[in-house]
């Protein structure tokens, strides 16, 4: 078991779940993240281990390569694994209770790859175990974003897969090495059309600006709990990639710094608090892109530790919104209110989750942000400052404020309801437990972090950044007071917030009928014109590709797979349209 990557027992277990009793499924969904845990324990019980290396067609793999980087995204997925898990005891589904151990083993063993095609195969393996929480809830809403997200997600394993060969038919099979793509393409041994494949294929896992809206749309569409064991895993391991492959390079600041902010003002006016949660995760996110790409020893940790306190207390929020649809029925904001009366440690609970995404000093997010923000000051990104402090606020505003408020407090909505079931409890109190004692003793974690530079653990609780985050918090809870008392803040309505995505799911759509509805209407005229085109098509093809062809002779391998790739992608695309 030394050369299994960690993570495969859970894809293993995960698949065989479905054939046991419900009990034993239930009380496998929990032993497996233990199991696999141990499994890693073991395997750096005596040091970090030499890489596990596997030879296949003339191509050296590295199944495992664990590192302190890689081991901090090891640790905190198996203890979200682990949570979810506990969360989702009480559910039934065979399906939901194999896709969820098998998606979270697949991040997993993608994080301890060290070349990028092992990468690529768990890659697109979080992509089809993930889906299918979605489809479980089972209605036709969640059947189309499921689809939706299985394509964007598809689509970025392609363009993974046509960088890796073309990278790979450039420079050999030394290219596959999973290490920083950035500083190759820097040094000239690495392309730069690969590498910007690559890099897309990771934008699009990490949900960068105009490539973010599938996660708006799935994610409040899977199951309760399905959302949970999907908040943790997708983007972290998309950020985990682009801090193994991309650290330093300067357009991720500006990237992260959009992300940082545009999800704010969607946030603002979102109805949908499970909606809320997914641009404030796109927010967060944002934060950890900048920090990659200042790629400096300290934001480099600060994005490691804030990937890792981001992962519990998003996956808190998830859980105590999700405990709320639970019992109520729906996470609308219109229609809730007033719930502390009913589910009174749901809201403290929820409280915390919301304290720790604000940042308030003794809690997780305040000694983890501080470090990509001090970064950002110390190189000297004056702009990119003053945008991270903005969005701070604004997360305080969106998630602290507007979460814990619509579901608990304001209004009297009329529910009374039961508290939240006990596994959902524990697994919620567990959580908060660690979102308070990582901010409060930061120490263990900073120990675990990928550098070793000197982080004092009360270095964050300086007088200084204290006051400067409490005067922040302060001004942005005026600002909502005000805003609501005056009637400007935008009130929760039953409505539907149009973003990028409506562009391609309207009038692309409405374009590709009208074409199709004009063809049926001249078919069979068309038609005989499609044969004689499709015949010289096929003529100049097999001259062009055909065995001596002209493309043959004078394209590398590289090259047609990645053609070919594209037009699978769209071909698919368009079939689904």
């Amino acid at each position: 078991m030394s050369s299994w990557p960690p993570g495969l027992l859970l894809i293993l277990g995960g698949l065989l779940l479905p054939i046991l009793s419900r009990n034993a499924r239930r009380a496998g969904l929990v032993l497996l993240p233990l199991i696999s845990g141990l499994h890693l324990y073991w395997l750096v019980a005596d040091g970090l281990p030499t890489p596990v290396e596997l030879r296949c067609f003339d191509l050296e793999l590295i199944l495992v390569r664990i590192d302190r980087l890689s081991l901090v995204w090891g640790t905190i997925f198996h203890i979200a694994a682990l949570l979810s898990a506990i969360y989702s005891w009480h559910i039934t589904d065979r399906v939901e209770q194999a896709a969820a151990p098998a998606y979270a083993g697949a991040a997993i063993a993608a994080v301890f790859a060290g070349d990028l095609m092992t990468l690529f195969v768990f890659w697109e393996l979080t992509a089809v175990t993930s889906v299918f929480l979605v489809w479980a809830s089972r209605t036709a809403s969640a059947f189309r974003a499921g689809m939706r997200y299985l394509i964007i997600q598809v689509a970025s394993g392609v363009l993974l897969l046509a960088g890796i060969a073309w990278l790979v038919g450039e420079r050999g099979g030394a290219a596959l090495a999973f290490d920083n793509l950035w500083d190759r393409f820097e040094q000239g041994t690495a392309g730069a059309l690969p590498v910007t494949l690559i890099f897309l294929a990771f934008g699009i896992k990490a949900a960068f600006p105009l490539l973010h809206n599938w996660l708006q749309d799935a994610y409040p569409e899977a199951t309760v709990t399905g959302t949970v064991w999907l908040s943790s895993f997708t983007t972290k391991l998309a950020i985990y990639a682009l801090a193994r492959g991309f650290a330093g390079a300067d357009c991720l600041i500006w990237i992260g710094t959009v992300m940082t902010a545009f999800p704010i003002f969607y946030a603002v006016i979102e109805n949908d608090l499970r909606r809320v949660l997914a641009y404030s995760l796109n927010n967060q996110l944002g934060f950890m892109v900048v920090g990659i790409g200042i790629g400096t020893e300290l934001a480099i940790n600060g994005t490691a530790a804030h990937a890792f306190s981001h992962i519990l207390y998003k996956g808190l929020l998830f859980m105590s919104v999700g405990a709320v649809l639970f019992r109520t029925g729906t996470a609308k904001g219109s229609d809730l209110g007033a719930l502390y009366k009913s589910m009174p440690w749901t809201c403290v609970f929820c409280i915390v989750g919301a304290a720790s995404i604000s940042a308030f000093p003794l809690f997780s997010g305040f000694v983890t942000k501080s470090l990509i923000v001090e970064a950002a000051a110390d190189n000297h990104y004056d702009i990119v400052f003053l945008v991270l402090l903005f969005a701070s606020a604004g997360v305080f505003h969106h998630s602290g404020i507007k979460i814990p408020y619509f579901a608990f407090f304001g209004h009297d909505s009329g529910h009374r309801v039961p508290e939240a079931p006990r596994n959902m409890l524990v697994a919620m109190g567990v959580t908060a437990v660690l979102c308070i004692g990582i901010g409060v003793c930061p120490g263990p974690l900073y120990r675990l972090l990928p550098y070793d530079i000197k982080l004092d653990p009360w270095h964050t609780y300086s007088l200084g950044h204290v006051i400067t985050q409490l005067q922040l918090l302060i001004f942005s809870a005026l600002a909502f007071t005000v805003l609501m008392r005056t009637g400007i803040y935008p009130p929760e309505l039953r409505s539907v917030n149009l973003d990028t995505d409506w562009i391609y799911r309207r009038p692309i759509p409405a374009a590709i009928g009208v074409c199709r509805r004009r063809v049926a209407g001249g078919r069979d005229s068309l038609g005989r014109f499609a044969q004689t085109v499709a015949g010289k098509i096929r003529h100049h093809a097999h001259r062009l590709i055909g065995s001596g062809g002209l493309i043959s002779r004078t394209w590398s391998t590289a090259e047609m797979v990645f053609w070919v790739s594209v037009l699978l992608g769209i071909s698919l695309v368009l079939y689904y349209l």
